[in-house]
C-alpha cells in the first residue's frame, strides 16, 4: 500500500462500489481498506450507508484507469492527483474571488446541501464556500430569487480544497452517528422504563 491514498476514502470506496466492475481487492487496494470493509460497503450494511465520492470528478481516478483494471483484476488502480494539487495551490495562492467563481458560488452551496445536507450546518457550508450563514440558510429555504438549476462541486471551483471537505464532512459523520446512538439510547431507556 502506498502512503498516496485518495481523498474521503470510504467514501470513493462506497462510489466504486455502486458505479465500478472493479473487484474487492482492487477497491481495497486503492482506498486502503481491509477487503472486509469493502464487501461491507456492497452487503449495504448501516455504517456504509453514505454518499459516494466520485473519483473521476474529484480527479484521483480517470474513466481509462477504471477500464484498464476492469478488464484486469489483478492490475492496481493508480491515483492520479494532478487536479486536486492543482487546485490546492491555486486556492493557497490567492485569496481574492474572481466575479466568475463568486457567481458560481449558489451552485456550490446547492452542491453542499444535496450531498451533505444533513450532516453540515450553514455555518460549515459558509466557511467551505468563503460565504455567509444567511446565504447559505436563504438557499437551503429555496428563498433565493434565482432557483439554482445546476449544482457544483465547490473544489471544482477551487472554493476549498478536498482535504478541507473531508475534514468538514468526517467531522459531521462523526457528530451525526453520535447523535443517532444517543437518540437510540434515549428509545431504549423509554421503552425499558414502565409508564
Amino acid at each position: 500500500m502506498s502512503d498516496n491514498k485518495p481523498l474521503m476514502p470510504l467514501a470513493t470506496a462506497v462510489w466504486l462500489v455502486d458505479n465500478t466492475a472493479l473487484s474487492f481487492p482492487q477497491i481495497s487496494q486503492f482506498c486502503q481498506l481491509h477487503e472486509l470493509e469493502v464487501q461491507s460497503i456492497a452487503d449495504g450494511e448501516d455504517a456504509y450507508k453514505m454518499q459516494g465520492l466520485n473519483p473521476i470528478a474529484s480527479g484521483q481516478l480517470t474513466m481509462d484507469e477504471i477500464k484498464r483494471c476492469e478488464s484486469d483484476p489483478l492490475a492496481e488502480l493508480q491515483l492520479q492527483n494532478k487536479k486536486s494539487e492543482s487546485i490546492q495551490s491555486s486556492v493557497k495562492a490567492k485569496k481574492y474571488l474572481p466575479l466568475s467563481v463568486r457567481q458560481e458560488r449558489p451552485k456550490a452551496i446547492g452542491w453542499l446541501i444535496r450531498e451533505y445536507g444533513k450532516i453540515l450546518t450553514d455555518t460549515q457550508i459558509a466557511k467551505l464556500t468563503s460565504s455567509t450563514k444567511p446565504t447559505v440558510a436563504n438557499i437551503r429555504a429555496g428563498n433565493q430569487s434565482q432557483p439554482i438549476t445546476e449544482f457544483r462541486n465547490p473544489t471544482d471551483l477551487g472554493l476549498c480544497s478536498y482535504e478541507d471537505l473531508e475534514a468538514v464532512v468526517a467531522k459531521g459523520q462523526r457528530k451525526a452517528e453520535k447523535e443517532q446512538k444517543a437518540k437510540d439510547k434515549a428509545a431504549k431507556l423509554s421503552q425499558t422504563i414502565p409508564s
